[in-house]
């Protein structure tokens, strides 16, 4: 593994970073009050190459790999956590389709995605009663044999991010009995506009606020036999396998959301004064900030072996798993320590490490809980 970046995942890295200093940055407050990310936003991030960095240029990605993605995403969160969601879920979409689908499929709606003006890529599995257990999900998707064998989907999914923009949702049905559990559920490419589909209310979150999270429900939705992304009733593991890497991606949103904290709080700290020197030369501040610093640079070092080892085809679940569960934990308690430097200010909107707070706590959560990440290692120590 190396521990310093090649030629092109630097290049990747500063792109981002260059992208998320000039544009991103000075619109985050913005994004998080008006609870939408600009469509300019998403554009200049397909412009960019950064909607499909692990993505084959022969669909209009950017093809360079695993570890310039995470790099990237932790960019984009140290300016803006709900513009990095929405590039983490698009990516996410765009390599699912790309591994799993067919050379159609992958043609028909990976370059839209790539290029951020035709929508976004959302990941519909979950559900209101289905999230940590999606074998319990009880969305449908029976053949309609008077239509050229048709697939007709119902149902109602819950969490999809950044469903009020889809351009394609990747969505997950059953298509046997309840009784089969995830050995009989299938995925499907449904369009954002098809029919027999409504996107409801955005709900109103506590953090990541510019990516909107919906509700969805299907009724009587008809899509075509081709609309199937890989085999029948073999959905559940291409779920498994896209959260999988999903999870590098959430880990390094949880990185760059506690690299602005520490930033911020460095700058606070050594700004404000009490007992006549800045708060920086205090020995409990100083602390403070070293923990903050190292469970940051740990919990980059696990991202990026899982990134590693999924760009060079290894297995990478646990380290997956393993990533996110620090990353997410680290970013929480960094980000609460931002607030604690700030005193009384870090509790106001007029400075950012109240927002930074409320976008790290998701990380612990979405994409498999922390408590999913634990019992995904325990069965890895265990076996």
């Amino acid at each position: 593994m190396r521990l310093s970046p090649s030629e092109t995942q630097t290049l990747v890295q500063r792109t981002a970073r260059e992208f998320a200093e000039r544009v991103v940055r000075p619109l985050a407050a913005d994004i998080d009050a008006k609870a939408r990310i600009p469509d300019a936003v998403v554009r200049g991030l397909g412009e960019l190459g950064l909607l499909a960095v692990n993505v084959s240029p022969d669909v209009g990605g950017a093809g360079a790999g695993a570890v310039a993605y995470a790099l990237a995403v932790q960019e984009i969160a140290r300016a803006c956590a709900s513009t990095a969601v929405t590039m983490s879920v698009t990516n996410m979409v765009g390599e699912a389709i790309t591994h799993f689908g067919t050379p159609a499929q992958a043609r028909h709606y990976v370059a839209d995605l790539a290029r951020g003006d035709a929508g976004l890529g959302c990941f519909a599995l979950s559900e209101a009663g289905a999230g940590s257990d999606p074998g319990a999900m009880t969305t449908t998707a029976r053949r309609d044999g008077s239509h050229g064998g048709d697939w007709v989907l119902d149902g109602a999914k819950q969490w999809i991010s950044g469903g009020s923009a889809a351009r394609v949702f990747i969505v997950w049905a059953r298509t046997r009995p309840i009784e089969a559990a995830s050995k009989g559920i299938s995925c499907f490419l449904v369009d954002g506009n098809a029919a027999g589909l409504r996107v409801g209310r955005p709900e109103d979150k506590m953090g990541v606020r510019g990516s909107s999270t919906v509700p969805l429900e299907f009724s009587g939705c008809r899509v075509p036999a081709s609309a199937m992304l890989g085999a029948e009733n073999e959905g559940f593991k291409i779920a498994m396998m896209a959260l999988d890497g999903g999870r590098i991606g959430i880990s390094s949103q949880a990185i760059g959301i506690a690299r602005a904290a520490l930033e911020e709080s460095v700058r606070y700290a050594k700004d404000r004064r009490t007992f006549g020197a800045p708060i920086a030369e205090h020995q409990a501040i100083k602390w403070k900030l070293a923990d903050m610093q190292t469970r940051i640079e740990a919990a980059h070092l696990l991202s990026m072996r899982a990134a590693w080892m999924k760009e060079t085809g290894r297995a990478f679940s646990r380290e997956a798993a393993i990533a996110k569960l620090f990353a997410s934990e680290s970013a929480i308690a960094v980000c609460n320590d931002a607030v604690q430097i700030h005193g009384g200010y870090g509790y106001t909107r007029d400075f950012a490490a109240e927002r930074h707070l409320r976008d790290a706590r998701v990380t612990t959560i979405y994409e498999g809980t922390s408590e999913i990440q634990r019992l995904v290692i325990a069965r890895s120590a265990l076996a």
